[in-house]
Order: structure tokens, then sequence, then C-alpha cells
């Protein structure tokens, strides 16, 4: 059968597959076996079996099942599963609430904040907006807070673990695609924060034009004044990053003595460890001579609750971006950074770590089951000729390198509304990057100015984008039924999504900005 009958036939199949709610782990897995069949026959299955394509891609199967990096998934969930069952995250939520309380929409403000910091902490999207919803929503609505405002600030914020790194929708794609997850890190860092900044600019002005909309609450002895949260900040910041110094210069004795490193390991120089040496001396002076003890003591007690939070994203992207570690080391060291975190604390019980563990073990399942299916039909796409038929079909329609890339953006969103991103990028990758490489390069972007070895990390930063925009997509946006599992009852799906819209609008507008403007994505390359 020619590929282009085999692949009307997938895509019919896949649409519906997923209508009558077969998982897409097990939908992609039967649409493989079906590919295959379709192209050389039944006897693919029954007299050579296990040789030829088969055993081509039972190899891929294993070699995907079995990269070192793919261990980091598991970890980072189990991660955010410790953070959603400690009072790690409340604690912060309380001592933003303290600094942010007497700002017009500072309740949304602080839940955009948390939600970036524990993206920051895991990477992961759906224990967040659950956790987000436990929190602060019913905080604002307490207070009075517009409903849309709360919803959308909420589950938007709660699905940066998408941007931000760590990653896992950028670590999958780096393993797909064979692009470096460093370099992937790195350049979503910016765009990450462009989007997380926009969030929190819209909802200060929003709540500025509408004050109705954000209510202060009542004042409270609590309460500090402008003068007390910049001297407090100050020692608070200054505090936390006399800690992070110490570390860093014993880190600096240790691979200088006992240790080694080459030229690309981050902050061994001499210059780093004086830098390091003043932020001590800065923090240790300011504590003892400038604000005394009393100020740093009330410092402390009104910011402790960000601490713990602070030293997780240290641990976990210091050792990554230090040169320190790979990506699974760090996410075994933020894994055991929060363990100790939650034992310090007096809240670690052997419940608490069975619920984490079978948390951990139902969603890296699901994700394996995925990844075993979509594996298999792209696998089986492949061999099949789908690649070379679908790359022959978007260069025979003529149109210009933006214009590839326009109908490539809106295929990702149709499907963000429809599909899990681990099927996107497992199914729809392996076709769209190698038309992308073949793209004239100075025609990508309005300048032009995008290098050529960058152009795969660019790509998946634009995909990271399209799957930020599938959380909150209707109909199957995983983000509303998250929230809606924890929201209260008057609170409907439609109601949901309407309070997406305009975070929606900023998620497009920030895929616009790296689509047109790709030099964003190299800034800390």
């Amino acid at each position: 059968m020619d590929i282009a009958t085999i692949s009307l036939i997938l895509l019919v199949g896949m649409l519906v597959l997923l209508a009558i709610g077969m998982p897409l782990g097990f939908a992609s897995g039967f649409l493989a076996v079906v590919v295959m069949v379709l192209k050389f026959g039944p006897d693919l299955l029954f007299s050579s079996f296990g040789t030829g394509p088969l055993n081509i891609l039972a190899q891929r199967l294993y070699g995907i099942t079995t990269n070192y990096v793919l261990i980091s998934v598991p970890l980072f969930i189990f991660m955010a599963t410790l953070l959603e069952r400690s009072n790690i995250a409340r604690d912060m939520y309380s001592s933003l609430n303290l600094w942010l309380s007497r700002t017009r929409g500072g309740i949304a403000v602080v839940t955009a904040i948390m939600a970036i910091v524990m993206a920051a902490m895991s990477g992961i999207i759906g224990g967040e907006v659950v956790l987000l919803g436990l929190i602060a929503l019913p905080q604002m609505l307490r207070l009075g807070y517009n409903q849309d405002l709360a919803i959308g600030t909420i589950c938007a914020s709660g699905s940066l673990g998408t941007m931000i790194p760590p990653s896992i929708v950028l670590i999958f794609y780096g393993l797909i695609t064979e692009t470096s997850i460093h370099a992937l890190f790195k350049a979503a860092f910016v765009p990450g924060f462009i989007l997380a900044g926009l969030y929190i600019v819209y909802i200060l002005i929003r709540t500025r034009l509408n004050p109705e909309q954000a209510p202060l609450p009542e004042p409270s002895p609590d309460d500090m004044t402008g003068s007390q949260k910049a001297r407090l900040g100050l020692t608070l910041l200054t505090m936390v990053a006399a800690a992070a110094a110490a570390l860093l210069v014993v880190r600096w004795v240790f691979l200088h003595t006992l240790g080694s490193f080459d030229e690309e390991t981050a902050l061994v120089d001499t210059g780093s460890l004086v830098v390091c040496l003043a932020l001590i001396a800065v923090g240790v002076g300011n504590a003892l001579f400038v604000v005394g003890k009393d100020a740093t003591r009330e410092a402390w007690e009104r910011g402790k609750g960000l601490v713990a939070p602070l030293a997780v994203v240290f641990v976990v992207l210091g050792s990554i971006y230090g040169g320190i570690t790979g990506i699974t080391e760090a996410a075994g060291l933020g894994s055991v950074a929060v363990l100790l975190l939650i034992a310090l604390r007096g809240e670690f019980s052997m419940t608490l770590l069975r619920e984490a563990l079978m948390r951990t073990w139902k969603s890296t399942g699901t994700i394996i089951w995925v990844t075993f299916g979509a594996t298999a039909l792209a696998g089986a796409y492949t061999i099949a000729g789908g690649p070379t038929y679908v790359a022959n079909l978007i260069v025979g329609a003529d149109m210009a390198t933006m214009g590839v890339l326009a109908v490539m953006m809106i295929i990702f969103l149709f499907l963000g509304a429809f599909m899990d991103w681990t099927g996107i990028v497992l199914l729809v990758m392996p076709v769209f990057l190698p038309i992308v490489k073949k793209l004239p390069v100075e025609e990508l972007g309005l300048f032009g100015s995008l290098d050529v070895a960058f152009v795969s990390v660019w790509f998946g930063i634009l995909f990271c984008v399209n799957m930020q925009v599938s959380f909150l997509s209707p109909p199957f946006g995983p983000a509303a039924f998250y929230l809606k599992s924890v929201a209260p009852p008057h609170i409907t799906l439609p109601d949901i999504f309407r309070g997406f819209l305009p975070f929606i609008g900023i998620q497009l507008f920030v895929l616009l900005l790296v689509l047109l403007f790709p030099e964003i994505t190299m800034l800390l390359r």
C-alpha cells in the first residue's frame, strides 16, 4: 500500500481510537502494527517475526527506554509529589503573602511567583495546578478576587513547568531529537521567565484598571510598611546570598584540593572565590553591624518559608548550570534535598513516602506506556517512508519558510488541544524537525541571525511554548481538569476555560516573539 493511503488511515485511526477513549499508548502501539502490516504485509508478523523492520523497531524502543537521562523523569516526579504532600509549598505561600498582601492583586502575584519557584524545583505541571488550587484559590475567592482572574492565574502559572527548567517536556524533546538537554535548558530560561513576567505584568495592570477584581484585605498588625519591606527584604536577600556563597566556597575548595574540573566548569576561578567571600562578608556585616540581630531575626521569621524552596532550586539548577552534575544526577540530588528538608521540618513519615512513591510509579508508568506506543508508531511510520512523504508534501506546497513554520505551529496547537504532549513529541517531532533543519537558516526569524547548529534547540523552545498553550486549550486542556478536581462545586469547566482566555493570548504572543526573534533563545548560550 502506498504511503499516502497509509497516512490517511493512520490519521483517521488515531482520531477514532482517541475519540472512543483508548489510552494514547495502546492506540499508538496498535496503529504501529497496522502501519507495518499495511506496508510490508502480514507475513512480517508471522513468517519473519523479529527480523528486518521489526528488528529496527525493537532497537529503537530499546534505545529510548534504556537512555540514562530518562531516569530523571521519575526522580523529578518523585520530588514534585514530596513537595505536594509536605507543607513546604504552603509555608512559601504564607511567606510571600506577608510581603505582597497589601499590593493590589498581590495574592495573584504571590500565586504566580510561587508557581515559578515550583516550576524551577521539579518541572511537573499537574501537581502544581492541584496544589495552587488547594492553597491559593480559596484565599483569592474569600478575598473577593474575580473568579476568572483567580482561575486563569492558577492554571497558566501552574503550567510554567513546561517552559522553566528543569522541564520534563524539554528532557523528552532532547531524548527524541538527540539535542543537548543542557543547551535546551539554557535556551528556555529567558523565554520562560518572559512568559512568567508577562503573567505578573498582566495581573498588575488588570487589577489597577479594575480594582474591584482584586480587593485589598483588611489591614493587619503584621502588615509591614514600605520601608520595613525594603530593609527586611534586603536583609533576607543578603542572608540567602551569603549562604549560597558559602556553599560555593566549599565547592571551590573541594574542586581545587580533592576534586577535578575542566575548563567548562563554572565558578572555579579566583575571581569567583573573591566574589563569594565578599558576599559572605557583606551578609555577616549587615546582620551584625548594619541592621542588627533583631532585624535579622525578624527578616528570617518573615521569610524563612522561602528558604527551603530556594535551596531546592539552588541544588537542582545550580548543579546543572554550575557543571557539577548532569540532568539525572541533579534530579537525584533534588529528591534527596527535599527528603532531608522534610525530615528536618519533622514532617517525614513512612505514609508520606509510600504515597509519594505510589504516585511516582503510577505517573511514570503512564509516561512509559505512552513512550512505548508512540515510539513504536513513529518508528513504524518512519520505516514506511512517512517523514519523506510529509516533507515532500510540505515542500511541494511551495510556501515561504515562515509559512512552513506557521503551518507547523498551527498543527502543534491543534494536536495540543486533543493529545498529550508526550505523544506529540514522540510522533510529530521525528517528522517536523528534519524539515526545519533543511530550511534556509537566513530566513528563520525576522533578522535571519540564528546559528545553524542551534536550529534544533530553538525549535524545541517553540515546541515547548506550543505545549504551554495546549495545557489551557479546550476541549481537553489538562490544567482545567486538574483544577476542577479541587475547585469548589460551583466552578464549572466552562468557567475554568473562560478564565484561561487572556492568558492564552499572552502565550500566543510569546510564541510569536520566539518565532520572529530566535535570538531570545541564544542569550544564555
